[in-house]
């Protein structure tokens, strides 16, 4: 993170009458503290005298620290944008369960101006990179932070497809499709399929199929440093939609290949000091109800 800090991007769906409320109280703080901000072109719903607009595709060259505001899938957008970049990323929760955006409204001000002195905790975490090759040779690409997903487009007949880690045949699969979470992405779409939740830090992907018609195709955990290869099965009207963070990278048919392998990038979180995964977890599933709760 560069300091001092002079620029900012403000990420949001600013037509969400509770972001653009969270955004107007801090695009002043920012001013005062004699920060540029910087707005997507392609975020209406705001009025930002003396922000300036920038192309999404340049916003992280352009900013010191980016802000997240909305939920989980707001930061997840704001990560892809940054991730080339190295900005870090602090998320103020203005949705529902966020796991990644961790700062309630109202410590909003007190943790930008933490983040602004440098006083905020670094979490380092890895991304997933997403490569769909088609059997035209063309090759497609994107990064992820929380799983790259793998499901039936739009029909009710299962998929049958292949799995293979660095080049190892694993299973033949029937199903809706397949996740490939990170650490980070453990305790998203993974976990609603019986995926296990994997402290963020540890180097292991989890592989979660979806709607398994076996019940003995289970998650598996493997190593962060594996490659993972799907392929689909030639079967009537098969098609499929990979996506990476719940944006759609492309279609795959029989005859092209998913590969998952780990980044080069990675993405900084900032969080308020004595930051707990622990506690979040509890707080975010409802652990520790009981008399033992502390």
């Amino acid at each position: 993170m560069a300091f001092p800090v002079r620029s900012c991007a403000l990420v949001g769906r600013f037509a969400d009458a509770r972001v653009a409320e969270t955004v107007n109280a801090l695009l002043p703080h920012l001013k005062s503290r004699g920060v540029e901000v910087l707005l997507t072109q392609s975020a209406p719903g705001i009025e930002a005298a003396g922000a300036t607009r920038v192309a999404d595709a340049g916003l992280g060259a352009r900013a010191d620290l980016a802000i997240a505001v909305g939920g989980d899938g707001t930061l997840l957008y704001a990560a892809r944008l940054v991730a080339h970049h190295g900005v870090p990323l602090l998320g103020v929760n203005r949705g529902r369960l966020g796991f990644l955006t961790d700062v309630m409204p109202q410590d909003m001000l007190a943790s930008v101006d933490a983040a602004l002195a440098g006083e905020l905790d670094k979490d380092e975490r890895p991304m997933l990179a997403a490569q769909l090759h088609t059997a035209s040779g063309a090759i497609v690409q994107a990064l992820a932070l929380n799983d790259v997903v793998m499901q039936k487009h739009d029909t009710g007949r299962t998929l049958d497809f292949e799995t293979r880690i660095d080049a190892r045949f694993v299973n033949t699969h029937d199903g809706d499709g397949i996740i490939v979470a990170s650490a980070t992405g453990s305790t998203a779409y993974a976990l609603s399929c019986g995926g296990p939740i994997i402290e963020p830090h540890l180097d292991a992907w989890v592989i979660a199929p979806i709607c398994a018609h076996t019940l003995s195709d289970r998650p598996i955990v493997v190593s962060s440093r594996s490659v993972v290869e799907v392929v689909l099965l030639e079967r009537p009207d098969t098609q499929a939609n990979v996506s990476c963070d719940g944006m759609r990278l492309g279609a795959l048919v029989p005859g092209d290949r998913l590969e998952v392998r780990a980044a080069r990038e990675r993405v900084t979180l900032l969080h308020p000091p004595g930051h707990d995964y622990y506690k979040l977890l509890r707080s975010k599933l409802h652990w520790g109800r009981g008399s033992f709760e502390r």
